[in-house]
């Protein structure tokens, strides 16, 4: 059946105030055809509309274009996978000597480096800030040793991007240009705000509609969240993962399993090289999401029907809007169902949560896990370093799934968290949570 874009228009507008979204920007290849519609505000202090060729910040989307690159290289021969990061970028290394002897390319791309990675640091506007941001990654602790979990890790995607620069000879952003932008005519995908700034951008806001106070991300980070676009630009790329020879020779190879994710709650079961990997009704689903300061933006990409959706969102229940979207969009356009969330069991789960108490902590998050009177655990967020400031403190009263897996929410969110925790006879314990592994330290 076509896709009645007018319908979709309406639609996403009903969605976005139901779900206190200022404003969102949806594209979908379906078809044969790119179908695109607008809503609501850039800005609620202006007012400025969103139009269909606004440009949005696609956030932590970007480490797909990442991995993109770098697979464009080892199909060139000129990288493979597992080469040790350490041979090809003399200033890398961690605080763990066998650990920065051991990470590869393939391990950054799949989070499963073991590096507590969450260090959003800004170290200028410089051409030499990726640089400088691994010279900086030397005192980066381990939260697993090497290759032995899933943790995700901004800044292992923040090497690669240094990687691709001392391969390329290119700074990170030029390289993009010339490996993805250009040879798919991308003209609304940048990175830096003077280049953004000449079209019409995206602000973010909190989810009760306020404007943020920070535009976006220092440059530094950029391989790992810096890319703005707009909806059709990003669907565009996500069709070169469909189509062999439109930029990969093996588009498909980015989309084999890597690792199965210890918390498969979250959007994904499995991670591939750069995709978080799930099924929809038995039709396998790529997709990444991406959270910057007050934007959010999600791409799907379906292999076996040909389907791709962007969707960019500046603010409001963003999770709870993105889910509703593709709900309809799917049962619609495929007559498929896509998966609810974990939520509450209907009968009680009773599970002793006393050995799950404690302090757990990486890089920017400390975590508190209590019990009350009757065994029933809640979870404290508390942001650290550079963190305090930009993400809230949240609390979620837990509920038992079953005996290591538990749902919550905050006050006020729609959506329910998953949070699953693991014990190690032989080694730490850990909470996975918001794709992270966190150790326990007391």
């Amino acid at each position: 059946m076509k896709a009645d874009i007018e319908h979709w228009a309406g639609r996403l507008a009903a969605l976005a105030v139901d779900s206190g979204v200022p404003g969102a920007s949806l594209a979908f290849w379906y078809d044969g055809e790119v179908h695109e519609c607008a809503t609501g505000v850039l800005n609620t202090g202006t007012g400025a509309p969103v139009l269909i060729d606004s440009l949005f910040q696609i956030g932590s989307v970007t480490k797909v274009w990442t991995a993109t690159q770098l697979m464009l290289l080892a199909e060139q021969g000129r990288v493979t996978l597992d080469t040790p990061v350490a041979e090809i970028l003399p200033e890398f290394r961690v605080s763990d000597p066998g650990a920065t002897q051991a990470i590869t390319l393939r391990h950054l791309l799949t989070h499963t480096s073991g590096i507590d990675g969450d260090l959003f640091l800004d170290t200028g506007r410089g051409d030499d800030c990726l640089r400088r941001y691994v010279e900086a990654c030397a005192g980066l602790e381990q939260t697993f040793p090497v290759g032995d979990s899933h943790s995700y890790c901004n800044s292992g995607f923040v090497i690669a991007g240094r990687v691709i620069e001392e391969v390329t000879g290119l700074v990170w952003n030029q390289a993009l240009r010339e490996q993805i932008c250009e040879p798919l005519g991308l003209t609304h995908t940048w990175t830096l705000p003077e280049d953004v700034l000449r079209f019409g951008a995206a602000i973010g806001h909190d989810e009760d509609g306020a404007v943020v106070p920070q535009w976006g991300l220092p440059r530094s980070v950029g391989p790992a969240g810096l890319i703005c676009a707009r909806a059709a630009d990003v669907v565009a790329f996500g069709r070169a993962h469909l189509t062999p020879g439109m930029l990969l020779a093996d588009p498909a190879a980015l989309r084999e399993a890597q690792v199965d994710l210890p918390n498969p709650h979250t959007g994904a079961r499995q991670w591939g090289i750069g995709w978080g990997l799930d099924e929809w009704d038995g039709h396998q689903v790529v997709s990444h999401t991406g959270d910057t300061i007050g934007q959010h933006a999600v791409l799907w990409v379906l292999p076996e029907l040909g389907t791709v959706i962007a969707a960019l969102i500046n603010g409001g229940r963003s999770v709870e809007f993105q889910h509703r979207l593709a709900t309809e969009l799917m049962r619609e356009l495929h007559a498929i169902d896509v998966p609810a969330p974990l939520t509450p069991p209907g009968q009680p789960v009773h599970v002793d949560g006393a050995p799950f108490t404690g302090t757990y902590e990486r890089a920017g998050s400390r975590i508190h896990v209590t019990a009350d009177e009757g065994g029933r655990l809640s979870l404290r967020t508390e942001p650290t370093g550079i963190l305090v400031g930009l993400a809230r403190s949240r609390t979620l009263d837990l509920v038992a799934v079953d005996e290591t897996t538990f749902v919550g929410r905050d006050e006020g969110d729609s959506v329910w968290d998953t949070v699953v925790f693991e014990q190690r006879p032989d080694g730490p314990s850990y909470l996975h949570y918001s794709g992270r592994a966190t150790p326990k330290t007391s």
